[in-house]
Order: C-alpha cells, then structure tokens, then sequence
C-alpha cells in the first residue's frame, strides 16, 4: 500500500522525534548544499560518501529513505547554456550513487532560475494560522530576469537534451526520475517559460524519452489546478506506472491566483484520490507538502511549520485507513 513519508533534514532535529512519535518510518531526504560544491569529486554533495552517509544517518534512527528531494544546480541545464553538460555529468553521478546507495527515486524539476514561487507567505487561513499564496496580478510589472526571455520551445528541446542522456545512466543505476510539476503552473513568469504545467505536457514528458524510470511526481497543490478530476488523472498516470512520488497537498483557486489550505479544507476530495492510489496498486511513498503556520510555531520557513506538519500527517493517515481499513495502521 501507499507509504507516508516526511522530509527531514539529514541531521537530527526535534521534528525527526516527533514524526516517529507519529508512526512515520519513511524519509524523503535532501542533500546538504551548504558544503562541497566546489571540492573534489568525493566532496560534493551527490558524491557516493556524502549519500552513503545522509542514508546512513536516517538508518541509525531507524529511518528508511525512499526519496532524495534535492538536486545539483541545473540552471545551464534548463536554459541550454555553456556548461550544461558539466552539469549534466553531475547529474549523471548522483543517479549512479543513488544507485549504489539504494535510494530509489530522485524528485527533480523544470523551472529555470527560480523555485516554486509565492507573492505572500502570511496569508490569512483557518483559525488564524498563515498561508502561502500566489497573485499573479502582484507579478504585474516585475521585470524579467537577467535571462530576457526564456521560450518554452526552448525549455523542451533542453528538456530533451537532458533526458536523451540522463535516462540511460538512471535506468542502468536503477533510479526512477520524478518530475515535479511547475509551482505555480502557469507560463511565462518574468519571462521564463513554465511547460511542467498541464497535463498534457506531463504526457509529453513521458513520451519524450519513453522509459519504466521516466515518470512523475503526483503533486496534489499542482496538479489540482490543471484538472477537475484529478482521481482521474491518478488513475491515467498509474496505468502507464508513471507516478514514482507523491507530494500531498491542496489549495483554493486557479493557477493565476490560489491560497495554499490546510488538508482537510482545500478543493481536492483527498479521500477520492486516496482511494485511486489504491486502485493503481501504487505501493510508493507520499509526504504532507506546504502547510500553514500554525499557533505556537514560527513562520521562519513558510509552507513547512512542524506543527501543521503533524496535523497532516495525522489526517492522511486517517485517509489512509479509510481506504485500506486496519492493514493501514503502521
């Protein structure tokens, strides 16, 4: 069945106690950045040492990982530049340590120069707690970055660049590419094209470098707002045994402007889409994704307050239970 995971950082913290204290056993883990991107091969962070021993720390508090959620810088990549296939080799390394380390699935994603992206991180929610939230109209007059314009034409051919390579060395290493999709899902934004963003394009994706380790992470906030059946579409992706990843979340809107909401109050019937993970025999891991900020917690780090994380963590386990009655509780 579905495995719930949390992602923590790879060295102990109060949180990794307390997600136990939940009955979580599973880690979607990220590598340190901070440190060695400019040393030698056996100093960067994607090298066979440093994921040896990021596994090995999880495994020491009786942790499993499943996921790594964190990559090698990209941007030459995404945007086709010189040195894109000195990042590409480093790329290449971390599947093939991943490999060699036995973590399964690497979560990655397609958006040039910037991340997932919000105009307020104190949006007012439920009980007064604070949320993330995106106005597109706020984006009015912000000019583009010192990319210019990036076309989404680009972004494929460099998207296929990228995989005609990538692909082979992570089917040989044994590691699943999950694409994350573009947060928001809308294009262009200050110029940059944004094609992880439908779910045609998702198709596209996968029919690009056609692969059993070319596929998907399922991000609920995002895919939420592509469609208006998104159990539907869990069962599409799940036929063709694409999703590799779940990222559990939801949201109020439209891809232009939304609100980030807690679990249990979003436009997603959850429990539907429970219900199709199951019906897909996905036996994967998902984690709670962006919560708001709850009372008693600090909003230092937007989207990820530990509080609301338990609070998620809580009622997808009851989801969980709803969908595949006693055998769920871990």
């Amino acid at each position: 069945m579905i495995k719930i995971a949390e992602i923590l950082p790879g060295h102990p913290t109060p949180l990794w106690n307390l997600v136990k204290q939940c009955g979580i056993t599973h880690v979607v883990g990220v590598m340190d950045l901070t440190r060695g991107l400019d040393g030698g091969p056996e100093d960067k962070p994607w090298s066979y040492t440093r994921l040896l021993a990021l596994r090995q720390s999880y495994a020491g508090a009786g942790l499993t990982l499943d996921v790594l959620e964190s990559r090698p810088p990209m941007d030459q990549i995404k945007l086709g530049l010189p040195g894109r296939d000195a990042q590409i080799a480093d790329v290449c390394d971390l599947l093939r340590n991943m490999g060699k380390v036995g973590i399964p699935v690497w979560c990655y994603e397609w958006m040039p120069v910037f991340n997932w992206l919000r105009t307020s991180v104190d949006a007012p929610a439920r009980g007064g707690a604070l949320a993330t939230a995106f106005d597109n109209a706020a984006m009015a007059g912000q000019p583009a970055t010192e990319y210019g314009t990036v076309t989404e034409d680009q972004l494929w051919e460099n998207l296929s660049y990228f995989l005609q390579r990538v692909v082979p060395v992570a089917e040989a290493a044994g590691v699943k590419l999950a694409m994350h999709p573009d947060d928001p899902p809308l294009s262009p934004i200050r110029g940059l094209g944004r094609i992880m963003r439908s779910v045609d394009n998702f198709q596209r994706l996968i029919d690009t470098v056609p692969s059993p380790v070319n596929g998907v992470t399922l991000c609920q906030g995002n895919f939420t707002l592509m469609t208006n059946d998104l159990p539907a579409v869990i069962r599409a992706f799940g036929r063709q045994n694409k999703i590799f990843f779940v990222h559990l979340r939801d949201v109020r809107g439209v891809p232009s402007k939304f609100v980030e909401t807690f679990h249990d109050e979003g436009q997603t019937d959850m429990l539907a889409c429970m219900q199709a993970y199951a019906d897909i025999g996905f036996e994967g891991v998902l984690r709670p994704d962006h919560v708001p900020t709850m009372e008693g917690d600090s909003n230092a780090d937007p989207a990820y307050s530990s509080i609301g994380r338990l609070f998620a963590i809580g009622y997808i386990k009851g989801l969980r239970e709803a969908v595949y009655g006693k055998a769920a509780v871990e």
